[in-house]
């Protein structure tokens, strides 16, 4: 693996850099957060048509930029440092590479170019709260996640040749304001249990969708209810679903663990200029020897990460081994350490709503709540290994 980064890649880093710098800054970020969309759709749109990140990672057959996920890692990077609010994570990385995936060439000429260009956006949609286990990175995805014939989750049934939804999902990225959505449902009752895609509209009837209330007010979620809605089927009905969201899942954390890893390095630039210009007893606290400690730590944290997660993120184009879900576990743990110390380090100014510190504690704690926690990321990462399962470890 070559560590560095290709005058390409430095570009992307420095062009998104210069953008967000300008355009999203703490005022236009809390500006952004209560309107419904809860992202700045001029923002998006320069984002997509100026500089191409939705289609970063697309094929240029379907009208992306032909790069590998490593360049979209890169681009999050920098959008996890400024907490950017946008469809960039449910789009790209999450339901693009789905359809991409498993769609028929049908289905993908004609929705590809919309999701490359920026002019769509998508959000994928599973039963209950169950993200994380959808996407293999907490358990195993070939279980009953999907309402497993019971009631609840999301059934689909066939009649007079159509596919028909019912039932609801929470916590789904940008679900209320996606132009489209990938919906995993249950179908096969008992007898032939299978969990399959769908694609929604968004103005499909029957369908409703609410903005929830979330603890990360730069991650916008929705509540979603299907009421007997019309849908098509995404590929056919013998794809391998699960083993597609693995994949997917994969690569999304390795992308997260680079998003995290850019939060996790400016909260700790914006303490280290805080405790240079907070003076007490005469000096300032970054000189006092408990607190360059305490920082030393962040930083080794920070950087340990950095390094899994850009390890991760060149894996998943490499076809090799699978370690986006331990890259993950340890960028959440090191944004979580970095927002903390930056928080108590603020002093009193770190705990009110009008500094931006907290919003990276809130970036760390929401993400767990839909990618992990980190013990069960790291739990199931060592169950897939079979860690354990040589019997008694001696020493």
């Amino acid at each position: 693996m070559d560590t560095r980064l290709t005058a390409e890649q430095e570009e992307i880093r420095r062009t998104l850099r210069e953008l967000l710098v300008k355009r999203c800054g703490p005022r236009e970020l809390r500006a952004a957060e209560p309107t419904p969309a809860g992202y700045d759709p001029e923002l998006w749109e320069t984002l997509a048509r100026r500089l191409g990140l939705p289609g970063l990672a697309l094929p240029e057959a379907y009208g992306g930029v032909g790069c590998s996920m490593t360049e979209l890692a890169l681009a999050c990077e920098e959008s996890g440092r400024a907490l950017a609010p946008s469809p960039l994570l449910s789009t790209a990385v999450l339901a693009a590479p789905l359809i991409l995936a498993l769609g028929t060439g049908a289905q993908r000429a004609a929705l590809l170019p919309s999701l490359a260009s920026g002019a769509l956006t998508a959000a994928l949609a599973v039963p209950g709260t169950g993200l994380a286990t959808a996407l293999a990175l907490t358990g195993d995805n070939r279980g009953d996640w999907a309402g497993g014939g019971r009631a609840g989750g999301v059934q689909a049934r066939r009649a007079d040749g159509v596919w028909r939804l019912y039932g609801q999902a929470a916590q789904v990225l940008d679900g209320h304001s996606a132009g489209l959505l990938v919906v995993a449902a249950h179908t096969g009752g008992f007898a032939r249990s299978r969990t399959l895609l769908f694609l929604v509209r968004d103005d499909a009837g029957g369908l409703v969708r609410a903005r929830q209330t979330s603890l990360d007010p730069t991650r916008p979620q929705a509540r979603l209810e299907l009421r007997d809605v019309e849908a098509e089927l995404l590929g056919g009905d013998q794809a391998d679903v699960p083993a597609a969201l693995a994949a997917v899942g994969d690569t999304a954390a390795a992308v997260l663990a680079v998003e995290a890893v850019g939060a996790a390095d400016r909260v700790l630039e914006r303490t280290v200029e805080h405790v240079g210009r907070r003076e007490q007893f005469g000096r300032a606290i970054g000189s006092f020897q408990a607190v360059k400690h305490r920082l030393a730590d962040v930083y080794v944290g920070v950087q340990s990460a950095r390094s899994a997660a850009y390890y991760a993120a060149w894996a998943t184009g490499t076809g090799g081994e699978r370690v986006g879900a331990l890259a993950l576990a340890q960028a959440l743990e090191a944004l979580r350490t970095a927002a903390s110390e930056g928080i108590q380090l603020h002093g009193g100014i770190g705990f009110t709503w009008e500094h931006d510190v907290h919003l990276y504690f809130k970036r760390a704690s929401g993400d767990e709540l839909l990618f992990g926690p980190v013990h069960r990321l790291r739990a199931h990462a060592a169950d897939a290994a079979r860690l354990f399962d040589g019997g008694e470890v001696t020493v």
